[in-house]
């Protein structure tokens, strides 16, 4: 187990102490909430002040760089995913995205399945039980810290129009194999739904060499931005998708402002009306330090804090909820005894963050230290003793 967040002659730990002057929320407190709500680097501040300065001295001219500011971070976002450019596409949110890929999907037919798991966010089940007026049929397999992925596979037959799966689980921190899963969906005629807002940013995520059909992600978390989701469709599917949900940014020419006959011929064909640009421009600046560090490293570092977070925890004797094996945990560690849901707002109250979805999660990330764990910890065990004598 890694202890010190040295790893093949590189100090991560003295690496993440070198990234905080970035991050001025880490002033304030111990963040360990980047699961939830990442840390905005400082650099987004100009990019809300240039923001304002524009609507101050408005002229419509201004779309064009917005439009192509959008675009270039759609195409950095498919680099840090391993895909080639036009495979991504940015919007508000997830919803409004995975939403979007269903009326995409013919459900009308013998093929009417959709396939996913009791450990989902909430908005998964509740889009595609929205989709059951078009015919979707929605089975939903397993729960708990248990999950079994042999009942998930075995859940994929040739009936099944797509599976919509979590990487990483919000409630458990487990990572999914998703190579597994793509296999079998693919073997059947299955498209693979992949809803990576809990991994993408601090678990590496190749989309091209693993070959999965669409994966959904978000700025706000890992990616240390905000406000914007994303979009990466497989290339090859491209042509052959119709969204029913559309807009006037989905033509081939859309600032041309006629009617946009042909779709665009990227994944650009999945976007919607008039978008909000300051979203990708703020969550650039998050993409690129972090594509600059590389995930690779990250993760290194993340495994680095984690592991610390279990070997305290076992030294405390907290139930751990999420997998021990470094491949099948994400960036998040949930602990649950008793009375945790007082003991994390208590945490919070005096600046130790975390947050609470069934247990308590802790969500170290590159800009964190071992330290900084240890002090949460620390802070843990005395908040627990006192909440439960």
């Amino acid at each position: 187990m890694i202890l010190t967040g040295r790893t093949d002659g590189v100090d991560h730990d003295r690496m993440a102490r070198s990234l905080r002057a970035e991050f001025p929320l880490l002033d304030t407190c111990v963040y360990l909430n980047s699961n939830s709500t990442g840390a905005v680097p400082r650099g987004v501040e100009e990019v809300l002040r240039g923001y304002w300065r524009t609507l101050t001295r408005w002229r419509d001219e201004v779309w064009g760089d917005w439009l192509a500011q959008t675009s270039a971070y759609a195409d950095a976002l498919a680099a840090f995913l391993g895909a080639p450019p036009g495979s991504v596409v940015t919007d508000v949110n997830l919803s409004t995205l995975l939403a979007r890929v269903g009326t995409c999907l013919d459900f009308g037919g013998p093929r009417s399945k959709v396939v996913t798991t009791g450990l989902e966010f909430p908005t998964v089940p509740l889009i595609w039980q929205g989709f059951a007026r078009y015919g979707a049929e929605l089975e939903i397999v397993g729960s708990g810290p248990g999950f079994d992925e042999a009942a998930l596979e075995a859940a994929i037959d040739e009936r099944t129009r797509c599976v919509c799966v979590s990487h990483g689980s919000y409630s458990t921190g487990a990572l999914l194999d998703l190579r597994r899963i793509v296999t079998r969906a693919h073997s059947v005629g299955a498209y693979v739904i992949v809803d990576a807002y809990q991994t993408v940013g601090a678990v590496p995520l190749d989309v091209t060499e693993l070959g999965v059909d669409f994966v959904l992600g978000g700025a706000h978390k890992w990616m240390c931005g905000a406000g914007t989701a994303f979009l990466y469709v497989r290339p090859d599917l491209i042509p052959d998708l119709r969204p029913a949900a559309t807009g006037w940014l989905a033509g081939a020419d859309p600032t041309s402002f006629r009617s946009p006959v042909v779709p665009a011929g990227d994944a650009r064909r999945l976007a919607s009306g008039t978008p909000v640009p300051l979203g990708p421009m703020m969550s650039r600046i998050g993409l690129d330090l972090l594509s600059g560090i590389g995930v690779e490293t990250i993760r290194e570092h993340s495994l680095a804090c984690t592991g610390r977070v279990l070997e305290r925890a076992d030294a405390a004797g907290i139930e751990v909820v999420t997998p021990r094996e470094p491949h099948r945990r994400g960036g998040v560690v949930c602990l649950r005894f008793d009375r945790d849901e007082r003991v994390s707002r208590s945490l919070v109250d005096r600046g130790m963050v975390c947050s609470w979805r069934g247990s308590l999660r802790v969500a170290p990330h590159i800009y964190n230290t071992i330290a900084e764990v240890d002090a949460f910890m620390d802070a843990v065990e005395t908040e627990r003793e006192r909440i439960t004598a």
